[in-house]
């Protein structure tokens, strides 16, 4: 199962977006599932105030971990996170019409499923195609 079909699943169960994404790419980002589910629980709903897509904070959270930047002095880790994250939020923008969970929910109408499961499956592409 990939982690399209895991956040999905993690999702069906009753977890928000970031919960079901971060949740999902456990394998890479070594987080166990009630890690990764008690770090993501406040960034559903867009971080419970409609803005950014928890499923996008759910991917960026996993990108984080998987090219950790955690030494100032490191400047290749740090444009490699700042290139990854960037080139994701473009793409979910271009596929979605934007990042922020208001505007994607009332206005663009998209159902959490979708945004859970696109930004699972290209999250789980990028760490796979920059490791």
């Amino acid at each position: 199962m990939g982690a399209r079909e895991k956040a999905l699943a993690l999702h069906a169960r009753g977890f928000n977006c970031a919960q079901a994404v971060l949740g999902a790419l456990g394998e890479y980002t070594g987080l166990d599932e009630q890690t990764a589910l008690a770090l993501s629980a406040g960034f559903g709903g867009g971080v419970r105030c409609g803005e950014i897509c928890g499923a996008v904070s759910g991917a960026v959270m996993a990108l984080g971990l998987c090219f950790p930047w955690n030494d100032p002095e490191n400047a290749a880790a740090r444009a490699k996170i700042t290139k990854l994250t960037m080139a994701f939020t473009k793409e979910f923008t271009q596929a979605q019409g934007c990042i922020r969970c208001f505007d994607l929910k009332r206005a663009g109408g998209h159902p959490c499923g979708e945004l859970i499961a696109w930004a699972a499956e290209h999250a789980e592409e990028s760490i796979k195609n920059n490791r």
